[in-house]
């Protein structure tokens, strides 16, 4: 197989395009043109990754009127004429989008070319990008029931597939024991984890760091994941913790120590519900209120009413609040897990590569 992928600016647009890779490597041998931008973090992550690499400029759509729109535009059409050659000179079998502004070009002019085309969309509420793809491109994979409606009279093209991530989660070959160890972590108490993102979230933070004191009549072992930002700060303002409270910058293999774990805390993107639902885990989100069309309240919905999770919106989060939260949470862990299990997708990436197949043998 040969296959153009595109898909940047943040890390959940990449991870679920490098996840579909490894899938088709897994099952085939495959050749992949990876095309981004430098700006965005898919310059580093997919070149570290050992994925051919070719960039393009092009730039987001401002929603209000703004005469960057204009040089968007120009760029845009820049873009078509180097992605045209990039494409000629490469002969994809399928051209695959992953979501950001850099799709636009990438999946317009493969389309015109009359390549396979798919994109995927991670979140509830498709992003402005995949809607205007969606008229083009001959498949919208979803990662969400329910939102192919978002797409109008394009909502035939669409399918549910879930988010590839999932997929490289349930591979993973996990001891909670052995996990929980590296951390100094008993066995038989309740473990918690608690992050923002990398960069770390500093309501979330606050709010943990005035739940802390209320742990002292609890069981619980927490992991507080601060983001590297704000880790130094944090430490000093806590001072000297006990052994089952553990203060860390970042986690590179987070999903492992997420397995060994009763509850999480976090943020809800999309792939990091695709990981907790994998791995049936209770969680308290708290939904980021700085993303387009609050798409991450969006994102936490259908964890909420299935009772999976349980949501604070960040204007209401408090460490009294947040402490309530977890006290409901353990209370409900295994109703929670199983809720959060129902809802997973972990054949996500073998089901969307499956897709591209089809497509594939269709124009031939």
């Amino acid at each position: 197989m040969r296959i153009v992928v595109s898909g940047g600016g943040t890390g959940g647009h990449i991870y679920p395009a490098l996840a579909m890779i490894r899938e088709i490597e897994r099952r085939m041998p495959c050749e992949v043109l990876y095309i981004g931008t430098e700006n965005g973090l898919e310059a580093d992550i997919v070149r570290r990754a050992g994925i051919p690499f070719e960039s393009i400029e092009i730039s987001g759509i401002r929603r209000s009127l703004s005469f960057e729109n204009v040089k968007t535009g120009i760029r845009f059409l820049k873009s078509v004429v180097r992605v045209r050659k990039l494409l000629r000179d490469f002969k994809p079998d399928i051209v695959v989008g992953t979501g950001g502004f850099v799709c636009g070009p990438v999946l317009y002019t493969a389309a015109k070319m009359g390549y396979k085309t798919l994109v995927h969309e991670q979140n509830s509420l498709p992003g402005i990008t995949n809607k205007f793809l969606a008229r083009y491109v001959d498949r919208v994979a979803l990662s969400f029931k329910g939102s192919g409606h978002h797409f109008g009279k394009n909502e035939a093209k669409t399918i549910l597939i879930g988010n590839p991530r999932a997929s490289e989660v349930a591979l993973l070959k996990i001891n909670p024991v052995e996990e929980r160890r590296k951390y100094g972590f008993e066995e038989g108490r309740p473990l918690i984890v608690v992050y923002g993102g990398s960069r770390g979230a500093p309501a979330i933070n606050q709010a943990v760091v005035e739940m802390i004191p209320r742990l002292e009549n609890t069981d619980w072992s927490l992991l507080f994941v601060t983001g590297q930002v704000h880790y130094e700060t944090i430490k000093a303002q806590l001072g000297t913790l006990p052994e089952r409270i553990q203060l860390r910058p970042f986690i590179y293999d987070l999903p492992l120590i997420l397995k060994a774990s009763q509850l999480v805390i976090s943020r809800s993107g999309a792939s990091t519900l695709a990981e907790l639902t994998t791995l049936g885990l209770p969680s308290i989100l708290i939904p980021s209120p700085y993303v387009t069309e609050n798409h991450q309240e969006v994102n936490a919905s259908s964890l909420v009413e299935t009772g999976a999770s349980l949501l604070v919106r960040e204007k209401e989060l408090t460490g009294d609040r947040l402490f309530e939260a977890c006290t409901t949470a353990i209370a409900e862990q295994e109703a929670m897990s199983k809720a959060s299990l129902a809802l997973g997708m972990p054949d996500a990436a073998s089901d969307l590569v499956d897709e591209l197949l089809r497509l594939i043998q269709q124009k031939n």
